[in-house]
């Protein structure tokens, strides 16, 4: 069975990200097509990049880089459970991104993205930039839930039926890709 990382982009006191993903990690567990892990950015808490090689050489100097890359290198596809701040995605995710290089590499991601009005829409499309420079395949499919805070009750995130049936389309998705994506990582 594939590995799907789920991962926590928030690292905010109060966040909204926590009772998303744990919803997030719960509809996963439920659809049944992958081992779930879940690694929570502010869990991890990587420094602002500070290895002095280049991510592609693997040339690490530091157990909590060794550390993001063991985990990553086990996942076979991704979730990203990921707000929008100022029309972009957190510092967080896009220095655990640049923190690695070959880990990321023939992997799917969807995005659950969360915000105000635009549902982190803005964040999701900057994120698809970033990870196919890292040969990550984004899902078209994805969860967007604009007025996140609506539907977080005493730290409960209870999703509009819209973003249960996105996730359950998004998570099938990423089962497909990560099969298909299999054989070229297997070939490196």
């Amino acid at each position: 069975m594939p590995t799907l990382l789920i991962i926590i982009a928030s690292t905010r006191p109060g966040r909204a990200g926590l009772p998303v993903a744990r919803w997030f990690e719960d509809a996963a567990r439920r659809h049944g097509g992958f081992d779930v892990q879940v690694a929570d950015l502010a869990e991890v808490n990587l420094p602002l990049l500070d290895e002095p090689h280049h991510p592609r050489l693997s040339q690490y100097t530091h157990e909590h880089t060794r550390a993001w890359s063991r985990i990553v290198s086990a996942a076979d596809a991704f979730a990203f459970v990921m707000p929008e701040y100022n029309y972009a995605m957190t510092a967080p995710l896009k220095n655990a991104l640049d923190y690695l290089s070959n880990e990321w590499h023939y992997k799917p991601v969807g995005l659950v993205s969360y915000g105000g009005l635009s549902g982190g829409l803005r964040a999701a499309q900057m994120v698809k930039e970033v990870v196919t420079t890292l040969r990550m395949m984004p899902l078209p499919e994805g969860v967007a839930i604009p007025f996140v805070a609506q539907h977080i009750t005493d730290g409960t995130f209870t999703p509009p039926e819209l973003a249960t049936q996105a996730a359950r389309t998004m998570l099938d998705e990423l089962v497909r890709w990560a099969g298909a994506l299999g054989t070229l990582r297997q070939d490196r």
